[in-house]
C-alpha cells in the first residue's frame, strides 16, 4: 500500500518527537490500509498513551518490550538483554513476513547505543525485510551505520524544553 519498495527512516537526536513522528506515520499508513507493526524497545513503563490509543486503530499492532523501569547506562541486567532480543525477534517476524507495509522499531537506536542489541544484526535483518516494507528506527544516538543505510534521516534537536525549568513529564504530551 505504501509503495513497491519500502524505504528506511531514521528519527534521532536529543529533541522531543521521534516516537510521536513515527506514530504519525503509522496513522497515515493505516489510513491507506497498510498493516503496521510497532515494536517498542526500552520504554521503561506501561503508561504510554500510545499503548491505549492503538487498540482503536484497525491494522496497527504495538508490542512493548523491556522492563517496567527506566534503565541507565551501566545498569543493564540480563533481563534487559533478553527483552531486547525478544523485541528484535518480533521485529524480524514483522519485517520479513511480507504482511506489513510499515514496521516501526521505536527506541532501537537507544537499545543499540546501550549495547543491548548489535547494530550489525539489525542491519542484517533489515536487508532481509520484505521488499515493500517501510521501516522506521527511532531513538537518540542512532548508529552511524543506520544513518548511512537510511533513505530518510531526521534529527530532532532540542532548542527548549520545559523539563529544563522543572516541569515534570505530562501524560498525553511526553508519554
Amino acid at each position: 500500500m505504501l509503495g513497491t519498495k519500502g524505504l528506511m527512516h531514521v528519527y534521532t537526536g536529543n529533541g522531543k518527537g521521534k516516537t510521536t513522528s513515527s506514530l504519525g506515520l503509522a496513522l497515515r499508513a493505516c489510513g491507506h490500509g497498510a498493516k503496521t507493526a510497532v515494536v517498542q524497545f526500552m520504554k521503561g513503563s506501561c503508561v504510554y498513551g500510545e499503548l491505549e490509543s492503538v487498540k482503536h486503530i484497525p491494522g496497527l499492532t504495538l508490542v512493548h518490550t523491556g522492563r517496567d523501569v527506566c534503565i541507565f547506562r551501566g545498569e543493564e541486567t540480563p533481563e534487559d538483554y533478553a527483552e531486547a532480543e525478544r523485541g528484535l525477534a518480533l521485529a524480524e517476524e514483522f519485517l520479513t513476513s511480507g504482511e506489513y507495509g510499515l514496521v516501526i522499531l521505536d527506541e532501537i537506536n537507544v537499545a543499540c547505543d546501550f549495547g543491548l542489541i548489535d547494530p550489525q544484526k539489525v542491519l542484517e535483518i533489515l536487508k532481509r525485510r520484505a521488499k515493500a516494507t517501510e521501516v522506521v528506527l527511532t531513538g537518540r544516538n542512532a548508529p552511524q551505520d543506520f544513518i548511512a543505510a537510511a533513505d530518510y534521516v531526521t534529527e530532532m534537536k532540542e532548542i527548549k524544553h520545559p523539563y529544563r525549568k522543572g516541569v515534570a513529564a505530562r501524560a498525553g504530551s511526553e508519554y
